[in-house]
């Protein structure tokens, strides 16, 4: 990559250029600069480098349109406007990446870009750096920030940057002396073009003789298969028919309806029938009760209980609080609780009126929906008939085209079997070659093979004399003296010190010790338990009680209510509103059952044409098969 910097910055202004031209976000830019395909092709590092210096001139625009503005006005004699995003970059690299570039880097990316217009240029930037620039940039950033960050690095390269300047004066001497080069300018020999080669002769397609036509037997069906269709169409339509007779007229003989009697033998029957199957008794748990039963049978914990303590306790001080303040004079809110009960009634009453009626229009709506949705379908049966009858018409002139396309294949794929014949020679013997090639290959490789194996195998059995040798040594018996005394102490001198049968000693009382605290702690947190619990069965006694009461009284307030809805029911049903609306629902349900009673007729009729006049649809098949005949006819015909 160092290398190539100055080829890197040139397209860096390329890109550049066409930024400025563009005049859109730099974001979107850069993705699609990434992407395309004159980036792809280098590497992941250069492309970085190319992108990060395009963004930050665009982002530095301002500060560096300072110096750039400044230069052309200053030299717009000979300076070209082309070379303007060369001066941007070649002064962006000088002001934030010469530390990261470096001296060298950066004196051949100058270099490259031409040693004339890049010596007046860093002379004219260096030179008015720390006096009207400076200025100029602190009117756009902090003065502080613009010193710190940008003047103060640069002044410390100006050293660097003035031994460059000198040699591009140097370089610039010397082209201004030497003058242009003249350069050889080669020419195109006068060669005498080929001609073109004639095309081989065709070899003549040899006649087959003409096989026999298929008979047209194969494309239609036989005789008596239509026969077995009418007949079977003929019974399905006697059976439908005697169906319907069966359930429009009943028996005459007798009434068909069992008696009350009847049904209650059979059910009788039944239950005896039932009560003597036994599946999985001994799974069953009998049939759960209609009406719960209030019962304390779920076992509660500690927290439960308690919670329903306090609802209790809190349940009556609200009761005694509101005895106290009635005793004291306080006016009962029962009329104003019974006055809003009753207008709540009310507004319940108008709100199911209106739900009924809003469903009764919603039916309406929907039969009036299904009888548009039947109109819509007969129209676009009708428009379909007309699109398959010109379906039918396009595929006819298809037919023909395709026969005239199969005559220009068959005659490319003559040419293209006379040009393979030649090329068959030729494959024969390159393949002739490359066997012998790889038969050769082969059986050297064989042969290395079989010395390498042969190797490995000495190699190997070395290696398991070496293992079996060490095994033998690992398997002598080692002889270790063990005396040790565990009544003696081990000599340390230390102050407790103590032989091995005393400490065991020492420990089993202590462990002793432990085990009797243990059964003390225990049989006082069972007292303590049981303490516990006693407390607890009083307070749900108590509980238990209260909530029997408040079960009563929801009861007997829950068989009011729904005896005030049912009245409410027979009220919202006798309005003459939804009277009304029920009607007109009758009378559209009828106009639906008209139309689908006007449909069936309508297709019963069609049922008939396997017997009677053939369908549209036979027709068509019949007018298909006669049309692949005459294709397959015609495809014989032709040589």
């Amino acid at each position: 990559m160092p290398s190539r910097f100055g080829s890197l910055v040139k397209e860096a202004c390329v890109l550049l250029d066409k930024f400025t031209s563009d005049n859109r976000c730099v974001d979107v830019f850069i993705e699609e600069a990434s992407t395309s395909t004159d980036l792809q092709s280098i590497d992941p590092a250069e492309r970085k480098f190319i992108l990060e210096v395009v963004s930050g001139c665009v982002e530095y625009e301002k500060l560096l349109n300072v110096v750039i503005s400044a230069f052309y006005g200053q030299n717009k004699k000979w300076l070209c406007r082309s070379d303007r995003s060369q001066f941007i970059i070649t002064c962006y690299l000088a002001i934030f990446s010469l530390d990261e570039l470096g001296l060298e880097h950066f004196s051949s990316i100058i270099k490259s870009l031409g040693t004339l217009k890049m010596h007046l240029f860093l002379d004219f930037f260096f030179s008015n750096l720390t006096s009207w620039i400076q200025e100029e940039w602190n009117s756009i950033y902090e003065a502080e920030f613009v010193e710190r960050h940008w003047i103060g690095p640069l002044l410390r390269w100006r050293p660097e940057i003035n031994l460059l300047m000198d040699q591009l004066a140097v370089t610039k001497e010397s082209e201004v002396r030497r003058g242009p080069v003249k350069t050889t300018q080669c020419q195109e020999f006068n060669l005498s073009k080929p001609k073109p080669r004639p095309l081989p002769m065709p070899e003549l397609i040899p006649l087959r003789e003409k096989s026999k036509s298929v008979p047209n037997t194969t494309y239609t069906a036989p005789r008596e298969v239509q026969i077995l269709e009418k007949i079977k169409q003929q019974n399905q339509q006697k059976a439908e028919e005697l169906l319907i007779d069966a359930k429009m007229n009943h028996f005459r003989c007798g009434n068909p309806q069992k008696s009350e009697l009847t049904k209650r033998v059979i059910s009788q029957i039944n239950a005896e029938v039932d009560s003597k199957l036994k599946f999985d008794s001994f799974h069953s748990s009998g049939i759960p009760p209609s009406k719960k039963v209030d019962s304390c049978s779920v076992k509660l914990n500690n927290a439960a209980i308690r919670r329903r303590e306090a609802l209790h306790d809190r349940q009556v001080k609200e009761e005694l609080q509101r005895i106290e303040r009635l005793v004291q004079g306080a006016q009962d809110p029962s009329p104003y609780l019974q006055r809003q009960r009753e207008m709540l009634e009310k507004n319940l009453q108008e709100k199911l009126q209106t739900t009924e009626r809003k469903r009764l229009e919603t039916q309406i709506s929907e039969q009036e929906v299904a009888l548009a949705r039947t109109r819509i379908t007969e129209r676009n049966q009708k428009a379909a008939q007309l699109k398959k009858e010109e379906t039918a018409q396009l595929m006819q002139v298809y037919a023909e085209k395709r026969l005239k396309e199969e005559e220009e294949f068959r005659d490319l794929v003559q040419q293209v079997t006379e040009g393979q014949n030649n090329t068959k020679a030729a494959k024969e013997e390159i393949r002739k070659l490359k066997q012998k090639i790889v038969k050769e290959v082969s059986e050297r490789s064989q042969e290395l093979l079989r010395q390498a194996l042969e190797e490995q195998q000495e190699e190997l059995c070395r290696k398991f004399k070496i293992i079996h040798e060490i095994h033998a040594i690992e398997s002598l018996p080692r002889i270790r003296p063990s005396s040790f005394d565990d009544t003696e102490t081990g000599g340390h001198e230390l102050l407790s010190e103590m032989s091995l049968v005393e400490l065991k000693e020492r420990l089993a009382l202590l462990r002793q010790h432990q085990q009797t605290q243990e059964e003390e702690r225990r049989s006082h947190i069972l007292e303590e338990k049981q303490k516990k619990k006693q407390e607890m069965l009083e307070t749900l006694d108590n509980i238990e009680l209260h909530r029997r009461v408040l079960a009563k009284e929801a009861a007997e307030r829950k068989e009011e209510k729904k005896a005030k809805q049912e009245l409410q029911q027979q009220l919202v049903a006798q309005d003459e509103t939804i009277l009304a609306l029920k009607k007109k629902l009758e009378e559209k349900k009828q106009a639906c059952q008209r139309v689908k009673q006007a449909e069936r007729s309508r297709t019963k009729p069609c049922k008939k044409t396997p017997t009677g006049t053939p369908s549209q649809r036979d027709l068509k098949e019949k007018t298909w098969e006669e049309l692949e005949q005459s294709i397959a006819r015609y495809i014989q015909e032709t040589p």
